[in-house]
């Protein structure tokens, strides 16, 4: 498989490709080098043998920022399935310009599907890699058996081991307003550990719900533990059942919670 990612950045990056009408400035992957594996923009030329796909990294986090410092750029990202949702769901909110971004998709293995317990593995654009099948996520049906005060007490035990170190928000792909409401002395109060309950967590629930497209990096990220993608894997379901909406699946698709002035009914 890295032999043919690799192969396949090469062309990409040669202009040998014939589906690609443009050439690329550069090729946003991960590169291993004696000081470890970070994000890397390969051009032309460079050593692919030090092009890795491991460990996983919100590549959608890395167009965001690359895009805001020249949105000019034309550039390849090599991107697992929930990287490319991440983009769809950026690209309709006016974060990324995906016209000026090429998708070079790489499906996850069972193992990797079975880690994240991820549903979509693969991405729809898949170059690199062999699709396999989403992993059910038990952790939903045990969470789901519970009663509902048992549900609460789970969520309040949860909660209480909150650090406030705002590592979910920050890791997020889907986390990008300027001003946080997190840091709002009104919604969420400082200097407070554990954050008050729910208030914390709800409202940066509600601020992603439509968004989340189940990469995991929040529960990955959290130093306490907390299972987190319990949380947004009930709230994307819901979101799909009561609106036929999943985030990241087509550009084409409205968010359902996005309202624009001229929707809104005047009433005289």
């Amino acid at each position: 498989m890295m032999e043919e990612l690799r192969k396949v950045v090469g062309e990409l990056l040669n202009e040998r490709r014939p589906e690609l009408v443009e050439g690329l400035d550069g090729v946003v992957a991960l590169r291993e080098s004696s000081e470890g594996v970070a994000p890397h923009l390969f051009r032309s030329g460079d050593e692919l043998a030090e092009l890795v796909i491991v460990p996983k990294y919100p590549m959608a986090l890395v167009m965001d920022l690359l895009q805001d410092a020249d949105s000019d750029a034309r550039l390849g990202v090599v991107a697992r399935g929930c990287d490319e949702r991440a983009l769809i769901e950026l690209a309709k909110r006016q974060q990324v310009n995906l016209d000026n971004v090429r998708i070079i998709g790489i499906a996850c293995s069972a193992e990797e599907a079975k880690e994240c317990r991820c549903a979509l593995p693969y991405p729809q654009n898949l170059m690199v890699g062999e699709q396999v099948e989403g992993v059910e996520d038990s952790l939903i049906a045990e969470h789901e058996a519970l009663a509902r005060q048992e549900r609460l007490a789970f969520w309040k035990r949860q909660f209480a081991k909150c650090l406030k170190c705002y590592g979910c928000r920050n890791i997020c792909p889907e986390c990008f307003c300027q001003e946080c409401a997190l840091e709002d002395q009104m919604w969420a109060q400082t200097g407070v550990l554990p954050p008050p309950f729910p208030t914390f967590h709800i409202l940066r629930a509600m601020h992603t719900v439509g968004k989340c497209v189940g990469c995991g990096e929040c529960e990955r990220t959290c130093p306490a533990g907390i299972p987190l993608t319990i949380l947004y894997s009930l709230l994307r379901r819901d979101v799909k059942e009561l609106f036929g909406y999943e985030a990241g699946a087509s550009i084409e698709d409205r968010p359902p919670l996005v309202v624009t002035l001229d929707e809104v009914p005047i009433r005289g």
